[in-house]
């Protein structure tokens, strides 16, 4: 076989000069035949070169594959002679080549000549041996035994090659096939090249081979160790994914198959912390092994689809500029300064702050005051979502923290729906009718939301359906409320209360001038060169169609006067609707109520006192008079108990002062006493009346008028101490609607004095006092006192007959 090599090799006769192809990633080594694509075009310049002369190349080696145009330093000298043997141009433009490499040799002078690099040719000897010695006859043995050990530890040699190595006797063949084709890379491979000792080159070999031997031992290892390491969940990922792959290949893909990859995927994106991942990945294990259409199933998918659509890591970002979020409160609140003022307190403090947890917000107020859109209007200025959901009338724990999982239909608490609603784990959460939460046997409600609004306890909210934890700390919770009283006492300490008080008639004139026409305009489609509302048929709207202390009812009233417009529009009366005081009742109707009629004069036994009301405050007259009797107490006027104790006090502290009031001893056994309060079909309650009905006995038994330009607020004690109230503003503009210039307040109300708007401290007296003597001494009047005490027993007794 050596004695045909040496022919073979006397036959090939090399040119001097030879066309350059640069070759990247590979070295060629003599014997081999494989096949190169060329898309450079001075390569492709070569290649034409080549085919019309003598259709040999030389294939050097770059030193630096990233290079795009070599020149002759970035290329090895020593390469390969290579016979073109067959060649195809490609659609791209690209040119494959069959190539045979011929000898070694050494490209010298290399020069650009035509767009081509020429390089002169000297062809490299190689020395072989004249004789196979036992030395070398057993490094060939060893290095095709080393072969076969490559095999057996996982390498992969084409079966061709591997019978070319086993007929194979020449060390210089053999070592260049082997070198070639074990995968070595490229300055391994050319330092092989570069031996011209066929046997130190097929010891180098050797070398090689025992080196990667050794790793293929060591890789196998730590693979069969590694393997033992891999848990189920690899594995089935693993057999996933080859699953996914053929069922892609053969277009077979199970239904089941995707939904469970599609879990999978939504899983991994939801960003779930630790335990809510290892949940839903053991339920979605359970889903796997389930029968589809299983119930079961169905409970475990609806679960997963929570657990996936639920913000765990999806926030909004704050947008803290204060001067953005107080004009968004002047823009949507009218007034409500110091409710304004304490909610740009919050956002200054979030700003310097973001990691504060927030006070829980409480907004207390009559119906249609803005609590629930001042909730919408901190949502805007932050930039948050804003959700709502109303507690009134909820008995249901459940409805808090959600059903368990083993009942039919069983769903997640109303916060968590909130939540997942809001599509965001920081969003404003409006809690709306805290104070009508009810209590069953199905559990408390206001208990649950305990957790829900402690910033120590709600980082770990569990809902009983998801049963994993969920971060409350970064939701905003505002509550809002009617009243206090019916709030439980834990719930309530959680809050802050912010009391949103009712709106003086000027201050409803103002927001439906800025806010409620304009609305109702816009949605009744009149524009504003259309109709027109006069401030004093506002006024009036205010005063005789409506009694709230917010401004839903205005509201109506607006759009009542819009439809009416708007349908004498529609018939086709053309023309600009004024509505005017005058003509107010034609659209509205008569007036639904009318204002308590004043006194005209001051009257004994008639005291005006201020009351509070959810619709805020009002006017109540007592009226106590005197008729022949035992001595008794008569209440009408359907009062509370606190009222009908209020008015036993009161009787008990006037026979008290007695002698100081000037009242007979006998007069008490001698005569019942009747306390009414007018309005007889509204429940009437509270203590704050008690100073008004000690005022209206005491005129009564002493025959003094009360001043009926004076009204009077306040709780007293058998003592005689006047106690403070609560509601003086809202009571305050009831005295203003009533034209009352003067108003008795107790002493300790005085510091209330700042919540009461300029224009009506402005325009009225407020009279402070802390005992009952006081309040008399101020409210009787002492003029002809005698004479009628002496007619007004008189009148009394005629009528007791």
């Amino acid at each position: 076989m050596g004695q045909d090599d040496k022919k073979d090799e006397k036959e090939i006769e090399i040119p001097d000069t030879l066309p350059i192809l640069p070759v990247r990633d590979i070295v060629v080594f003599p014997y081999m035949i494989l096949p190169l694509f060329v898309g450079r075009e001075k390569s492709i310049s070569a290649i034409d070169y080549s085919l019309n002369t003598n259709r040999m190349i030389m294939l050097l080696t770059q030193k630096d594959l990233n290079v795009e145009n070599p020149d002759s330093d970035d290329l090895f000298s020593i390469g390969t002679v290579g016979l073109i043997m067959r060649m195809l141009k490609l659609p791209d433009g690209r040119v494959k080549i069959l190539v045979q490499g011929l000898a070694k040799a050494k490209g010298l002078n290399i020069v650009e000549k035509d767009g081509i690099y020429i390089a002169e040719i000297e062809k490299i000897e190689e020395r072989k041996p004249d004789v196979i010695t036992l030395e070398i006859e057993a490094l060939i043995r060893n290095v095709k035994e080393q072969i076969d050990k490559t095999l057996s530890l996982g390498k992969t040699i084409l079966p061709d090659i591997m019978i070319v190595i086993e007929n194979l006797d020449d060390p210089g063949r053999l070592g260049d096939l082997v070198a070639s084709n074990i995968g070595l890379k490229t300055d391994q491979a050319q330092r092989i090249l570069e031996i011209d000792d066929p046997v130190e080159r097929l010891k180098k070999v050797s070398e090689i081979l025992n080196r990667e031997i050794e790793l293929l031992i060591v890789q196998q290892k730590i693979q069969s160790e590694a393997r033992g390491e891999i848990d189920k969940t690899q594995r089935e990922y693993f057999l996933r994914e080859q699953l996914k792959a053929i069922q892609k290949e053969l277009g077979d893909i199970d239904e089941k198959m995707e939904e469970i990859r599609e879990f999978r995927k939504k899983i991994l994106e939801a960003k779930m912390p630790e335990k809510v991942l290892t949940e839903a990945e053991k339920q979605l294990k359970r889903l796997e092994k389930m029968h589809p259409d299983s119930a079961e199933a169905a409970t475990v998918r609806t679960y997963l689809d929570w657990l996936v659509e639920l913000p765990w890591a999806k926030s909004t970002k704050d947008n803290l500029n204060i001067k953005i979020a107080k004009k968004v409160l002047n823009e949507d609140h009218y007034d409500l300064e110091k409710i304004k003022e304490r909610i740009l307190e919050y956002l200054s403090v979030r700003k310097l702050n973001p990691k504060m947890k927030g006070p829980i917000l409480c907004f207390i107020g009559p119906p249609g005051v803005g609590k629930t859109s001042l909730g919408k209007s901190i949502a805007r200025s932050l930039g948050r979502e804003f959700v709502r959901i109303s507690l009134g009338g909820v008995r249901d724990e459940a409805e808090i923290r959600g059903h368990r999982r083993t009942y039919v239909g069983a769903l997640p608490g109303r916060i968590i729906q909130g939540i997942k609603q809001a599509g965001m784990n920081n969003p404003v959460f409006m809690l709306d009718e805290v104070d009508k939460i009810g209590t069953d046997f199905r559990g408390d409600p206001s208990s649950a939301l305990l957790e829900v609004l402690d910033p120590e306890q709600n980082n770990s909210f569990v809902d009983h359906y998801l049963g994993v934890p969920f971060d409350l700390t970064h939701v905003m919770f505002i509550t809002t409320g009617n009243i206090t009283d019916t709030i439980p006492s834990p719930l309530r300490d959680r809050m802050e209360l912010i009391n949103l008080s009712g709106y003086t008639s000027e201050e409803k004139v103002g927001i439906a001038g800025n806010y409620l026409i304009p609305k109702q305009f816009s949605e009744h489609g009149i524009g504003k060169n259309v109709m027109k509302i006069s401030g004093p048929a506002l006024l009036m709207l205010i005063a005789q169609y409506t009694r709230e202390a917010g401004v839903r009812n205005l509201e109506r009233s607006i759009a009542t006067l819009c439809r009416k417009v708007a349908k004498q529009i529609a018939e086709g009366k053309k023309k600009k609707f004024v509505i005017s005081n005058k003509n107010l009742h034609k659209f509205m109707g008569p007036p639904r109520f009318l204002p308590e009629e004043e006194m005209k004069k001051d009257e004994v036994g008639v005291a005006t006192g201020l009351a509070w009301t959810e619709a805020g405050g009002d006017i109540i007259y007592v009226e106590a008079i005197m008729m022949k009797g035992k001595g008794s107490l008569t209440i009408t006027g359907q009062l509370g108990d606190i009222m009908k104790e209020s008015a036993q006090a009161a009787l008990s502290y006037v026979r008290s002062r007695a002698k100081e009031l000037d009242i007979s001893d006998d007069l008490f056994s001698k005569k019942d006493v009747h306390i009414h309060v007018p309005a007889g079909a509204i429940p009437k309650d509270g203590p704050s009346a008690g100073i008004t009905l000690t005022t209206a006995i005491a005129s009564a038994l002493t025959g003094r008028p009360i001043h009926k330009s004076i009204a009077m607020t306040g709780e007293v004690t058998l003592r005689g101490t006047v106690l403070a109230i609560g509601g003086l503003k809202e009571k305050s503009l009831a005295a203003k609607r009533m034209g009352i210039k003067k108003i008795i307040v107790p002493k300790r109300n005085e510091k209330d004095l700042d919540d009461i708007p300029k224009y009506i401290k402005k325009d009225m007296e407020f009279i402070f006092v802390e005992t009952m003597d006081q309040v008399l001494g101020i409210a009787l009047n002492n003029d002809s006192a005698k004479g009628k005490k002496d007619k007004t027993e008189k009148d009394n007794s005629e009528n007791g007959k």
